[in-house]
Order: structure tokens, then C-alpha cells, then sequence
């Protein structure tokens, strides 16, 4: 029992100094200018010239069409179309469109629900009447027996 404890005790003094010799020379290399690689040294890099040209974050403008300038205006974003700009961004047309197809599904699914209540009431109406499903298909096939029977006879 001693000589494993020995041994376990040996294999982790022995890692924690490969650990704290790896991280020192980690250390080493983040924080100096020179890195040695391989017994080479590299020049530190210079920093980064500031670009010469600077970029402005504008935003790409678009030419409405006359479908476009449509939504915008269904959309609510615009009132008349005089009031819409030569150019619009993209950002805007994108908005525009999402409203639009929220709006179309509100509209879809108010024209379902009333299509629904239609079928009901007209169900309910047809049963009133006893005009279901099975009278009309007993009655078609009572219509059919005496058309075979016709042509049985006329033949």
C-alpha cells in the first residue's frame, strides 16, 4: 500500500511541474515583443495603420418600384405617395413586407373562421330540411337501380 501512495504521490509532483513549466513559458511568450520559435527570433509586428480611407457605415438605399411604394403605403409607413422619398433603405422595405404578410395572414385566417361558420349554419339548415349525406346517397343509388332496370328491359 505505501509504495502505490508513493508512486501516486511522485506522478502528480512530477505533473504539477511539467504544468507550471508549460504555463511559464506560456507566460513568457504572450508577454514579450519577441517570440522565439525553433531558436528563431520574428521581429514584433507593427501595429496596424490606421486605414487611409474611412468607411462610413451608410445604410444602401433603393429605388422603390410602384409595388413597392404600394406596400409602403398599405404598410402604414407612408400616407400618400408623394410623401415617399426618391430612395428608401432596405431595412425599411423588408419592414414593410413583414407587415404586409402578417396583415394577409390576420386577413387568411378571419376568411377561414367565416368560412367555418358558413359550412356550420348551412349544415345545420341542410339537416333541418333532412337533407343529409345518406338520404342523398340512398336516393342517388335507388336513381341508378331503376336507369339498370330501364336498360335491362329496353335491351
Amino acid at each position: 500500500m505505501g509504495t502505490l501512495r508513493g508512486l501516486l504521490l511522485a506522478a502528480g509532483s512530477c505533473f504539477r511541474l511539467c504544468e507550471r513549466d508549460v504555463s511559464s513559458s506560456l507566460r513568457l511568450t504572450r508577454s514579450s515583443d519577441l517570440k522565439i520559435i525553433n531558436g528563431f527570433c520574428i521581429k514584433p509586428q507593427e501595429s496596424p495603420r490606421a486605414p487611409s480611407r474611412t468607411y462610413s457605415h451608410r445604410v444602401p438605399l433603393h429605388k422603390p418600384t410602384d409595388w413597392q411604394k404600394k406596400m409602403l403605403i398599405w404598410s402604414g409607413r407612408f400616407k400618400k405617395e408623394d410623401e415617399i422619398p426618391e430612395t428608401v433603405s432596405l431595412e425599411m422595405l423588408d419592414a414593410a413586407k413583414n407587415k404586409m404578410r402578417v396583415k394577409i395572414c390576420y386577413l387568411m385566417i378571419a376568411l377561414t373562421v367565416i368560412g367555418c361558420i358558413a359550412m356550420i349554419i348551412d349544415g345545420k339548415k341542410a339537416a333541418q330540411r333532412n337533407q343529409t349525406l345518406t338520404r342523398l346517397n340512398l336516393e342517388k343509388k335507388a336513381r341508378l337501380r331503376e336507369e339498370a332496370a330501364m336498360n335491362a328491359k329496353t335491351e
